[in-house]
């Protein structure tokens, strides 16, 4: 596997160091609402020794109806995550969706990241990585995995690259987690490469006008996951998620928050395979 450290603010991240979580709320829903998470998030990290990135959506351009709730705005959005940032002093990411936010997010966040069905959009690709700061690429669910190198190819000049798997579509309405492509980016990305565990388990357009999900499958797939030997996590998580604005069957309840981080703390040290390496 390879090995690679990442600066991220005030700590690394390398298969050689404690694995490390991006997580919060899919939409940022107003700024009550994004400290309180964050704040919960990082007392449960801190505890337990974990470096984090808050990661929450200003926009959710790509919903399954017209009338989905879309978010808060750029404008809001990045005055959110700069509060977050000042009152917990911990790194920060949110997606783009068009070439012109680029410039502007990435004078706020840590990490611009590309969503899943605009991850081969080369001119938004080429824009995020001309502000020199760290990309997070969701993969398409309907990318081979050595395809990516065709998606890597378009960010020369980031300051890093990571590709976060998702889940891959599997028929209608439906993803599955393919261990052996993820055992393969793992082996060819090392510490660039993300699991997204509550993403994985989605239904698109599994409601009709809406996505599905079952949150009740995360746990078992974060436990595999790190017992593969993954060591960067990405897990979206909501006080109440049954009514949050989206993505709200796959997300974690923030009370359950605790306990899935807590096994992978342990698989992540008690793997003797990363251990030793």
């Amino acid at each position: 596997m390879k090995q690679n450290i990442i600066k991220i603010s005030e700590f690394k991240v390398s298969n050689i160091h404690p694995f490390f979580l991006i997580a919060g709320p899919c939409s940022i829903e107003s700024k009550d609402h994004a400290i309180n998470h964050a704040g919960v998030i990082n007392e449960i990290c801190q505890k337990l020794g974990i470096n984090f990135v808050y990661k929450s959506s200003f926009d959710k351009a790509n919903r399954s109806s017209k009338g989905s709730e879309r978010g808060i705005g750029i404008e809001k959005g990045l005055n959110i995550l700069s509060d977050v940032n000042k009152e917990f002093n911990i790194p920060t990411l949110t997606d783009v969706h068009e070439s012109y936010q680029c410039k502007e997010v990435a004078n706020v966040v840590d990490i611009i990241q590309i969503p899943a069905f605009l991850c081969r959009q080369t001119d938004l690709l080429t824009a995020a990585a001309k502000t020199q700061n760290i990309i997070n690429i969701k993969k398409g669910q309907f990318l081979a995995p050595w395809d990516v190198k065709g998606i890597l190819s378009k960010t020369e000049g980031a300051k890093d690259v990571w590709i976060t798997e998702r889940g891959t579509s599997f028929g209608y309405n439906t993803l599955v987690v393919d261990f052996t492509g993820m055992s393969y980016l793992l082996e060819s990305l090392g510490d660039k490469f993300v699991f997204d565990a509550t993403h994985s388990v989605q239904k698109p357009g599994g409601q009709g006008s809406s996505s599905g999900g079952d949150r009740t499958m995360v746990p078992g797939l974060v436990r595999a996951a790190s017992a593969l030997g993954v060591s960067s996590f990405f897990l979206e998580v909501h006080r109440d998620p049954d009514n949050a604005p989206s993505d709200g069957p796959n997300m974690l309840h923030l009370k359950d928050f605790k306990k899935v981080v807590e096994e992978i703390h342990a698989y992540s040290y008690t793997n003797t395979s990363k251990i030793s390496q």
